[in-house]
């Protein structure tokens, strides 16, 4: 029987490779990991220059428009559901300081809508109904009070960050073409790159918010709108409809 001789320089070469395998694959293994780096909105809100604070304000006054108008269109928009019952009644029974009485406890633009056609009773339909709508028209006015700040807002804010992302790249190349013939560093450029971009990132985010609180105050606003039609329609179907005797 004969057994394979492994020639002894073959042997100590093929040790040689594995144990140099061994000690890279340890060194990867042992070498430290860079952590992954994160960035809080505070960090970038300082990073972003001075842009961000007519950034921040904006954001602050979206935010306020938008509880205040909330708070306001709520209001608009709750009243007594027995309301129109109850003023058919007086009308019916020519109670028209009772019905005015409650109109003006009542304080909501429907109400206040309905105490100017009840002031105009014994005129033209025609001067009725323009009566009515005038006021309703006053009414949506209120509420929409505002609501065209939140709107240059929503399209202001981005552009006002991609001024600072402009200013902020002009500012990195100028920093480069100052170092003449020196040479660039590559973290310099991105460091400078990537604060300048988060003044757009502050704008898109400040105009989205006010983007969407825009149109969700729009569609409460319409629903009031639908309302107080809703309510000069019937009012002037009582006035058209003959009392019972």
């Amino acid at each position: 029987m004969f057994l394979l001789q492994i020639p002894a320089t073959v042997q100590d070469t093929a040790n040689a490779v594995m144990s140099n395998t061994q000690a890279v694959t340890d060194a990867m293994q042992n070498s430290a990991i860079p952590p992954q780096q994160s960035i809080s909105l505070f960090e970038m809100a300082v990073k972003g220059g001075w842009i961000m604070l007519p950034l921040a304000l904006m954001l602050v006054l979206a935010i306020y428009l938008f509880i205040e108008r909330f708070i306001v269109i709520q209001n608009a928009s709750q009243e007594d559901k027995s309301f129109m019952s109850r003023i058919k009644d007086y009308i019916y029974d020519g109670k028209v300081d009772s019905a005015l009485k409650l109109c003006k406890e009542a304080d909501t633009p429907s109400s206040r809508m309905i105490e100017k056609g009840i002031t105009r009773l014994g005129r033209p339909m025609g001067d009725v109904l323009v009566a009515i709508e005038n006021v309703g028209n006053i009414e949506i006015a209120k509420l929409e009070k505002g609501l065209g700040i939140v709107a240059a807002i929503s399209g202001g804010a981005p552009m006002i960050g991609f001024l600072g992302t402009v200013l902020g790249m002009v500012q990195a190349f100028f920093n480069i073409a100052s170092k003449g013939d020196n040479a660039v560093n590559l973290s310099d450029l991105s460091a400078g790159i990537y604060v300048a971009m988060i003044t757009t990132v502050g704008g898109l985010i400040v105009g989205i918010l006010a983007y969407f609180a825009y149109n969700y105050l729009n569609a409460k606003i319409s629903q009031v709108m639908r309302k107080l039609e809703s309510r000069s329609m019937e009012f002037m179907d009582l006035l058209n409809t003959p009392v019972k005797n």
